[in-house]
């Protein structure tokens, strides 16, 4: 690809590390491209957010492309990963500290399977304190890790998939299709009270958004060896 493609719109399918914020993603590959061909600006911009903890599709658009970001976000996605049974975090996944355990003993599959109905459809859900939403302009985060409380108003959110694809507990596989706007983490943290039990997410890999689909984002480093080799 020329310097000019990317500037008259790329939309271009990363595989999100481990760790890696969706923002650090965007400013690598800005990064590559204007270090690949010397240029000083370069407009690079996500569509959808992905947690540091969660891997999978990032979709990126450079150039004229980042108007139809929008329209992007917008599309159903697809996520996999594991609940973990039996404890809850205060940000309802790993990035928080346990604090409260639970029993699991009395869980069957058959309770696991059947919980999965309440959340099939439009569903209210609350967004996690521990998450980039802004309230009176401070991010939630800002008021969790300060110790605030804060009143989170709960919004409607669509489910049309989910389902369990491995149950060895305490862990819990599932795959889930929603729409914009659907947190896992929170999903989890529902799920485990729907089993009067608690839960939180262990594991995320967004599979899917829209058409587009996982399995044809390339990792970082090789998008910058292809970039390179358009050079050669």
């Amino acid at each position: 690809m020329t310097e000019q493609d990317f500037k008259n719109g790329q939309v271009l399918l990363i595989d999100k590390p481990l760790n890696w914020t969706s923002f650090q993603v965007v400013n690598k590959i800005r990064w590559l491209i204007k270090k690949q061909f010397g240029i000083k600006k370069i407009k690079v911009g996500h569509a959808g957010t992905l947690d540091p903890l969660a891997t999978g599709l990032l979709i990126l658009c450079t150039g004229k492309f980042t108007k139809k970001i929008e329209t992007l976000q917008a599309q159903e996605k697809e996520y996999t990963g594991t609940f973990t049974l039996g404890a809850t975090t205060p940000s309802y996944d790993l990035e928080t500290e346990i604090d409260h355990r639970f029993d699991i003993t009395e869980i069957t599959s058959e309770n696991i399977y059947e919980a999965t109905n309440q959340f099939i459809g439009d569903i209210q859900q609350q967004p996690p304190v521990f998450s980039a939403l802004k309230k009176e302009g401070k991010r939630l985060y800002e008021y969790a890790r300060a110790g605030e409380k804060v009143e989170i108003p709960s919004r409607t959110v669509h489910i049309s998939a989910f389902e369990i694809t491995r149950i060895e507990l305490p862990e819990v596989d599932f795959r889930v299709a929603c729409s914009k706007g659907t947190y896992i983490r929170s999903l989890a943290h529902d799920f485990g009270k729907a089993l009067k039990n608690g839960a939180h997410l262990s594991a995320l890999k967004r599979t899917k958004i829209g058409d587009f689909s996982v399995e044809n984002a390339i990792t970082i480093e090789d998008f910058e060896k292809n970039l390179q080799a358009t050079q050669s």
